[in-house]
């Protein structure tokens, strides 16, 4: 059953997301120079998206 397209908010989603996904952080620690490949995957350190 899906939802009346009276309730989706105007403009579509926007809302910001403030975790990321597994890739999300490593190509962000990426960029940021912190990680390199091979590194671990797990136990990344806490990034915050960027703005």
């Amino acid at each position: 059953m899906s939802r009346h397209p009276s309730f989706k908010p105007p403009g579509g989603l926007t809302k910001k997301r403030n975790v990321l996904k597994r890739f999300e952080r490593i190509e962000l620690l990426r960029k940021r120079g912190v990680w390199k490949e091979g590194d671990r995957v797990s136990s990344l350190v806490k990034t915050k998206p960027e703005d």
